[in-house]
């Protein structure tokens, strides 16, 4: 169960990345932010709702518990984590191919496989080391293929900015599993609903304060620069598809037979429906080449399930 929600988390996130890239172009990133932030809080917002004024939610998979400050302070660093991250992610997105980030963000399951073999203990059969291998291989050649179209990985900020987003990125995966593990296994017994909910309206706060910090216009009555603003349904989509992938990634992690490790290398393989995309609407180049890496990534997401059955 827990692999078929981490591939439609995949799929769902492919999509994200391509309706992101969307609503990005020549936009303001600190205003699509806080509005994700915002419908996704938003979606979530019944469910709280529901869950602490009445019974309708009680056993069901949408429940959000109701609980204080003990649960909520790790919600919140959560929520800080993640918000870095995708500050600095938006803004590489604005400014490199969607082809060339993605290669980036699949180097995050590297970061929490060394992560969770050390601090959790996984182990990995013969199987899924196979996938993991060739999903590596696969991920590093796509980087390599993207150096083809010319931007300097080690001068370029953008690129780094795309590094640091994953690599907190790696860290949130890792808080997700301490903090929704039971307290018997060592973690904190957070409810997932509570921790996906609550984690968007926390950053839409944060957001919501830092769009209206930068969005004051100037003495001459002008607006910042990369504040200027324009609305794009994109914009919902980014939203929709996040909630509904984080929806699925949280119930697989909240499972006791899930494997972060695994769960967040097929996460990453969301590169190759981003990379359909981004062939057919935003016309990339070096297809040819990239195409073989993808290749490598099928094969290692065909291990990696063969390996979990």
């Amino acid at each position: 169960m827990w692999l078929i929600l981490a591939f439609l988390s995949a799929a769902l996130l492919g999509c994200y990345d391509t309706a992101k890239k969307r609503a990005l172009n020549n936009n303001s990133v600190v205003m699509v932010l806080f509005l994700n932030t915002l419908f996704s809080s938003l979606i979530f917002l019944p469910f709280i709702l529901l869950s602490a004024f009445t019974n309708v939610l009680d056993g069901t998979i949408f429940y959000v518990a109701v609980d204080g400050w003990e649960q909520h302070k790790y919600v919140l660093i959560k929520s800080c984590i993640v918000l870095s991250s995708w500050l600095l992610g938006y803004f590489a997105m604005k400014h490199l191919p969607l082809t060339i980030v993605g290669p980036i963000n699949a180097t995050r399951p590297v970061m929490v496989l060394i992560g969770a073999f050390f601090i959790f203990g996984e182990q990995l059969n013969l199987m899924q080391w196979i996938g993991v291998t060739f999903a590596i291989v696969s991920f590093f050649l796509l980087k390599l293929s993207g150096q083809k179209e010319g931007i300097d990985f080690k001068y370029n900020i953008w690129i780094w900015a795309a590094v640091i987003a994953s690599m907190l990125g790696a860290v949130s995966g890792m808080w997700d599993k301490y903090i929704l593990a039971p307290s018997e296994s060592g973690g904190v017994g957070c409810n997932r609903m509570l921790v996906q909910s609550w984690f968007n309206i926390y950053q839409c706060a944060m957001m919501g304060v830092a769009a209206l910090l930068l969005n004051r216009t100037s003495a001459d009555g002008k607006k910042m620069p990369s504040m200027k603003f324009e609305w794009r349904w994109s914009i919902l989509i980014v939203s929709l598809t996040l909630s509904i992938a984080d929806f699925a990634y949280f119930y697989a992690l909240s499972l006791p037979e899930a494997m972060i490790s695994v769960v967040s290398m097929i996460r990453r393989s969301s590169v190759i429906v981003s990379f359909l995309f981004g062939v057919w609407l935003f016309h990339e180049r070096n297809i040819k080449a990239k195409a073989f890496d993808l290749l490598l990534v099928l094969i290692g997401m065909v291990f990696l399930y063969l390996g979990s059955k």
